[in-house]
């Protein structure tokens, strides 16, 4: 399941990528055209910077914007960056151990769903979400 934070970091990426031509968008701006908490955002654009996605800046004129074009941004990226994993079970997790995954019969249902999920959401960009058109 897709956390709050994930939805709101595609929410943010969205709305910087429609206010691209404006130069750097002010987080306050952001947070009210998302009726999203602006506290609640900082956290967000904080991981968004850190990983790259975006660039900051502080003080007046400052703000965020995209560090690529929108079609560079694949949806996976964005919410591994802010979900941690997109792996549908923990024993698939980067790093997870599992003692049973040797003789687990539901194993191979997992990984398959979860080359499921990275395939498409790798397969969907930023640009997409802004020309929306049937996947």
């Amino acid at each position: 399941m897709i956390s709050t934070r994930g939805r709101y970091a595609l929410r943010v990426m969205i709305d910087i990528a429609e206010q691209s031509n404006t130069g750097y968008i002010p987080l306050n701006d952001i947070a009210t055209r998302q009726a999203i908490s602006e506290k609640y955002l900082e956290s967000i654009v904080v991981l968004l910077t850190r990983g790259g996605l975006l660039e900051g800046v502080r003080g007046k004129g400052g703000g965020y914007k995209l560090t690529r074009t929108p079609d560079e941004y694949p949806l996976s990226s964005i919410l591994r960056l802010t979900e941690g994993s997109l792996a549908p079970v923990a024993c698939l997790k980067e790093g997870a151990t599992c003692e049973r995954s040797p003789f687990c019969k539901t194993l191979p249902v997992w990984k398959g769903f979860y080359a499921v999920i990275d395939h498409y959401l790798s397969g969907v960009t930023l640009a997409d979400l802004l020309n929306p058109t049937e996947k």
